[in-house]
């Protein structure tokens, strides 16, 4: 510790031997420093704010039609983007920057330089957004922040346009190449059901369904065939039971013989004129008008059967047993349908005995056709999502047509304060103070390690490493002494002299831009 307090010690002792050196190197940088600060051009900051509107009315009723888009973070990712080289060399063609610009290497140096000074800043929010730039001109600053506000509005309708146009573009181009393999699917699919026409069934299942439904088929006409059969032997029983024809005796009554017209009718009469009994009395208008009617039809029953008998021409067609002639009828059809039925069952039974022989290429051919259905299943599904999602798109185009991406609002428009923004000369006078005075310190100090006096024994014998046998002291005598105080006042008062120039300097700096 005692040997770096010796240490600074002797620094800071040689820095004193060339302390007037250093007071002239800290007047002549400070002399510099401060007509630096004073030369340094105005700048001028222009600013614009702009606030994007990004909700819609249109975007809750149309939720689940169309394509949700995310127009926040659209709206960051421009901003964040907007100063990219292509936008910069737009903005000089707007503002008219690059009229002075004569090679390729100034107009690099141009665009560099504005991508490092153009700024845009969101304050924490995400629809709010400020453009500010600074220049020595303000009319070309505020010209640079009008074409920044341009491009800014437009980046964000035409950016969007971009990504729908290549979206349908895409969808399009998708939807006709799986157009193309669906039609391609459907042919393969129809060759090969027309190939093994005989394994399908009509609704184009496949052969194991085909087999089974057959013999569906087949059991129901076997029965069907038994049933018609049972009827028909049953008919037959019937028919050996009754007579053919029966002839009426004479002195038989007439309403024992049979008219099947007029038989019909009274019958009809009498069961309605029995339903009136049960509701009405015999003195009923109704019951009376009814028993009449059914006497006049039995009288007409009497005078047909007396007029056929008296003639005899139909006395044979009278006479004919109309239980025979039905169950006659009846056994007819029966015999027809069973033919009809035998034809049925020998059919089906020819073709489940050819599906049967066939039965080793049912498995490869169900194979080929589940892989044949699920291609043309696959196609159709992945078609039919394309159509769904470019409907989807046209509604969202339709929706952003109709209502707008984002609503680009000006807030304040493009201004340049007549206070320059920068530089900030009363804070950088007393720094540039500060410095002269570092700087002049730090060239005392390079001035004693270049020029290096040793003070006491200690640091002769430590540098040399010689054995120092003895020092002579310096005698102060009252001039001397004089001598040095007086260098230290006149030091004193030269290093004050640089902080009070400074401090005047800042001081006046001050009470301009409270003047202004």
């Amino acid at each position: 510790m005692e040997e770096l307090i010796a240490s600074l010690l002797a620094h800071l002792r040689g820095m004193w031997r060339y302390r007037w050196w250093g007071v002239a190197a800290a007047w002549l940088a400070g002399v510099i420093l401060a007509a630096t600060v004073f030369l340094l051009p105005d700048q001028f900051e222009a600013s614009a704010r702009v606030y994007v509107d990004t909700q819609s009315v249109l975007k809750p009723l149309m939720q689940g039609l169309a394509v949700p888009s995310n127009v926040e973070q659209q709206i960051t990712i421009l901003s964040r983007t907007l100063i990219s080289r292509p936008n910069v060399e737009k903005l000089i063609r707007m503002a008219d920057l690059d009229l002075k610009v004569k090679t390729r290497e100034e107009k690099e140096a141009l665009i560099d330089d504005l991508m490092r000074r153009l700024q845009i800043a969101s304050g924490g929010r995400s629809d709010l957004f400020t453009l500010s730039f600074k220049d020595t001109s303000p009319e070309r600053a505020k010209r640079v922040v009008q074409a920044l506000v341009s491009i800014f509005v437009e980046s964000g309708l035409g950016d969007k346009r971009k990504d729908t146009d290549d979206a349908r573009r895409f969808i399009d181009e998708q939807i006709k190449n799986y157009e193309q393999k669906l039609v391609q699917a459907e042919n393969r699919l129809k060759e090969f059901k027309l190939k093994n026409m005989a394994m399908f069934g009509d609704g184009g299942k496949d052969s194991a369904s085909h087999v089974g439904e057959l013999n569906a088929q087949l059991n129901q006409a076997r029965l069907e065939l038994r049933e018609m059969e049972n009827s028909r032997d049953a008919v037959r029983r019937q028919l050996a039971g009754e007579d053919p024809s029966f002839l009426p005796e004479s002195g038989k009554s007439n309403s024992s013989v049979s008219v099947p017209e007029l038989d019909g009718r009274i019958d009809a009469m009498k069961k309605q004129l029995d339903s009136l009994q049960q509701r009405y009395t015999d003195q009923h208008p109704d019951v009376i008008q009814t028993k009449r009617i059914i006497d006049q039809l039995e009288q007409q029953k009497h005078h047909e059967v007396e007029l056929r008998r008296k003639s005899g021409a139909g006395f044979d067609a009278l006479g004919t047993n109309p239980v025979y002639q039905q169950l006659k009828l009846s056994l007819s059809e029966s015999e027809a349908n069973i033919a009809s039925l035998k034809t049925r069952v020998a059919e089906y039974e020819t073709r489940v005995n050819s599906m049967r022989g066939s039965a080793r290429l049912i498995p490869e051919i169900d194979a080929q056709f589940a892989q044949l259905n699920r291609d043309y299943e696959v196609n159709k599904r992945n078609y039919e999502g394309l159509i769904s999602r470019r409907e989807s798109a046209n509604l969202s185009v339709e929706m952003d047509a109709s209502a707008g991406v984002a609503d680009f609002r000006l807030i304040d428009p493009p201004s340049v304060p007549s206070k320059p923004a920068a530089p900030n000369r009363a804070l950088l006078m007393p720094l540039a103070g500060l410095v002269s005075v570092v700087f002049g310190a730090l060239f005392s100090f390079l001035l004693s390690q270049a020029l290096p006096v040793f003070f006491d024994g200690s640091g002769l014998r430590t540098e040399s490493g010689l054995p120092v046998l003895g020092t002579i002291t310096m005698v102060k005598t009252e001039s001397l002494e004089k001598r040095i105080r007086r260098g230290t006042l006149l030091f004193v008062a030269a290093v004050s002299s640089l902080v009070l120039f400074f401090g005047g300097l800042t001081a006046e700096l001050v009470l301009r831009a409270f003047a202004a």
